[in-house]
């Protein structure tokens, strides 16, 4: 009889061993980081930081889908336009730019031994990228609000929104990373990632040229996966 016991354990221990080796079925990940323009946006917008939240499928130990959300902000820039004022000297103008993406990637993990491992990423994603032009104005308000330790009226720089644009287009993003556990269900990753997004065509009027708004951005991040 003890036999028997013995042989069935041993029989219920071998099925249930690959799955044991297995990762978790489903992981979550969030991290932030750098963000650099490049390209044709590198002209128009400075680099910015990152946010980025997702969850991985594992459909094998060397297979996972994942959906991800990942927030950019891009440091503005300065730039002078003409008006048609007739002094004619030109208007200084900030520009700032945004960025909501939605992704769905493939991952393809290689098998590795140890606690540092990697990964590469591919798939297509929707992008939202949100352009303001500000300008900076003078007005009188009054200010009292003893959390800003201020109570008095006075003449300040307020920015003015003078033009708001958004684009939602398609995109693909490649990359990889480099994973470090730090414990039996957690691990640390740093990634670098290259997104290209098909932008829409814009004309201009007053010669007829046509160009497109693609846009080329490099993200790094560095998060946690639980």
């Amino acid at each position: 009889m003890r036999v028997w016991i013995a042989i069935a354990a041993w029989g219920a221990l071998m099925v249930a061993s690959p799955a044991l080796a297995q990762d978790r079925p489903v992981s979550f990940n969030i991290g932030g980081g750098f963000t650099a323009t490049t390209g044709d946006v590198h002209d128009q917008f400075g680099s910015g930081f990152n946010f980025d939240a997702g969850l991985t499928f594992r459909v094998t130990d060397m297979v996972g889908f994942q959906g991800e959300y990942q927030y950019n902000y891009f440091g503005s820039k300065d730039v002078d336009l003409a008006t048609n004022l007739p002094t004619d000297a030109p208007t200084r103008f900030e520009v700032n730019h945004r960025m909501h993406v939605g992704s769905f990637n493939l991952v393809l993990k290689p098998p590795t031994t140890g606690r540092v491992g990697g990964y590469a990423i591919v798939g297509p994603g929707v992008y939202n990228r949100v352009v303001e032009l500000t300008t900076p104005s003078v007005g009188l308000i009054r200010v009292c609000n003893p959390w800003w330790y201020v109570c008095y009226p006075t003449a300040v720089p307020v920015d003015q929104v003078i033009g708001s644009r958004n684009s939602t287009d398609f995109g693909i993003n490649v990359g990889g990373g480099v994973t470090f556990e730090i414990g039996d269900s957690a691990s640390l990753y740093v990634e670098a990632r290259y997104h290209y997004i098909w932008g829409p065509t814009v004309e201009d009027p007053s010669t007829g040229e046509s160009f497109k708004a693609n846009g080329t951005y490099f993200p790094i991040t560095v998060g946690f996966r639980f």
